[in-house]
Parts: C-alpha cells; structure tokens; sequence
C-alpha cells in the first residue's frame, strides 16, 4: 500500500544503508581513525565530517574544518542526487546513512562562519532547516 504525500512536496531523500558511510563506519568500528579511514570510503560524507568537526574543536583550525566540509557536502550531494534528490525536500536526521551529508553541512556552516563567510553560513543553515531538520538536531548527532 502507498502513502499520499500529504505535504505536497518530494518524498524525504533516504541514503542507502551500504553506501559510503557502511564502509566508513565498518573501518571506524575496526579501530581506524577518520583520517585512517579515508582510503578505504574517499566518498564517505561521515569521514570528513568527522575530520571537520575535529579540526573545529579540537585542532583550531578552521581553515582545514571548511575544507574537509565542503568535501564532505559535495560527496553528500553526488550520494543524494543517486538516491533520487532533486534539489529539495525532506534529508531525514533520524535516518542514519543520511547522517554524514548532514553533519558536514552543519559543520561546513560553522567553519564558514568562523571564518568570515558569514553569507554561506547562513545559507547553509538555511539549507538545514530546508531539509527538514535544524542545526540543533544534527549537532546532537554528535
């Protein structure tokens, strides 16, 4: 049986549970660091989220966060578009394989807004709530 779409909008994007993050997530449990772990899922929004939020709170260092995002939102976006993404509508928080694009979104907004890009920080906030959820809610993904 299916469901009507009472919203009148796009469904809500699920990323696949053997995508990128499955590898990413399989070397993080066997002892591997995200930096280590990179080889084995390059294409794992989760890894660079990881390295991004490190390099905010940990590192200090904003610069290498904003970079290692920005990776992580553009693998997240290919993932995305894969999975039947137009460019709008509902990217679940409680659906975990979609938790890696969403992480690095959140992060990308905090290294851009840390350092002086304050115009994408916003619309990266923005792009958050677009999708259905906030930033609050992807930070407690942490």
């Amino acid at each position: 049986m299916s469901h009507e779409n009472l919203l009148d909008g796009p469904a809500p994007t699920l990323l696949p549970a053997d995508g990128p993050d499955a590898d990413a997530r399989a070397a993080l449990s066997s002892g591997s660091t995200p930096r280590e772990a990179v080889p084995a899922a390059p294409a794992s929004s989760l890894l660079w989220a990881l390295l991004a939020e490190s390099a905010l709170a940990d590192d200090g260092d904003p610069v290498a966060a904003y970079a290692y995002a920005r990776t992580g939102y553009h693998r997240g976006l290919d993932a995305l578009r894969r999975a039947g993404w137009h460019g709008r509508g509902p990217i679940p928080a409680d659906h975990a394989p979609n938790e890696g694009f969403l992480r690095s979104l959140l992060a990308l907004a905090e290294a851009a807004e840390a350092i002086g890009e304050s115009e994408e920080a916003e619309r990266c906030e923005t792009f958050l709530v677009d999708s259905g959820t906030s930033a609050d809610e992807v930070a407690a993904l942490r």
